[in-house]
C-alpha cells in the first residue's frame, strides 16, 4: 500500500477534520520543534494507538524519512486513510502554519555532531597551518571517525555528546 503525499494546507484541513498528525522523528527533534497537537511516535518504536482516527498524516523534518519508510508507516495505519506530509515540518513552516518551538531544548544530536566534527576539522586545519603540520592529524582523525560512523552505524562522538549536561534527561524533560 503506497501512501499519498499531501501538501501542508491539505494536512491542515485533514487535522481540522480530526486526522491525527504523527511526528516520526526522534524525541530530541520533537521536543525542540513540532506541529502543535501532533502525536509523537518515533520511527524506531512505532506502535502507536490510532483508535478513533479515520485519517493519519505522518511527517518528519523534510519528508525524506517518511518517504523512505512509507511501507512501514502504511502497515501502522491498518486500513485507515494515511498520508505523508510533502516536505515535512520544513514545508509546514514555510506555508506559515503553526509550529510549537521550545528553544530551551538542546539542538538535535545530529546537528551537534555536525557542529563538533566540523569545528574539530577546521581547528586541525588552522592549527596545522599556523602552528605545526602535526595538527592536521586531528582533521584526519575526525574524518576517519566520520567514515567509520557511516560504515558501521556507530558514532562515538554522538555517544560522547549524549552524555553532555545539556543533553541529559533532566535538561530535555525525558524520562
Amino acid at each position: 500500500m503506497l501512501l499519498k503525499t499531501i501538501s501542508p494546507q491539505q494536512a491542515k484541513q485533514c487535522a481540522t477534520r480530526g486526522a491525527v498528525l504523527v511526528d516520526i522523528r526522534p524525541m530530541d527533534e520533537h521536543l525542540r520543534e513540532h506541529i502543535p497537537e501532533s502525536m509523537h511516535a518515533p520511527l524506531g518504536a512505532l506502535a502507536p494507538d490510532f483508535s478513533g482516527a479515520s485519517e493519519i498524516v505522518f511527517y518528519c523534518r523534510s519528508g525524506n524519512r517518511t518517504r523512505m519508510n512509507a511501507e512501514a508507516l502504511a502497515a501502522c495505519a491498518r486500513g485507515r486513510a494515511a498520508y505523508l506530509l510533502e516536505g515535512g515540518l520544513d514545508a509546514w513552516k514555510k506555508a506559515g502554519l503553526p509550529v510549537a518551538v521550545d528553544r530551551s531544548q538542546p539542538l538535535e544530536l545530529q546537528r551537534q555532531v555536525q557542529i563538533a566534527a566540523g569545528s574539530m576539522v577546521l581547528l586541525g586545519v588552522v592549527l596545522g597551518t599556523a602552528v605545526s603540520p602535526w595538527f592536521y592529524l586531528l582533521s584526519g582523525f575526525v574524518g576517519a571517525g566520520l567514515v567509520f560512523a557511516g560504515v558501521s552505524g556507530f558514532c562515538g562522538l554522538a555517544r560522547v555528546l549524549m552524555k553532555m549536561p545539556w543533553n541529559r534527561p533532566a535538561a530535555t524533560g525525558q524520562q
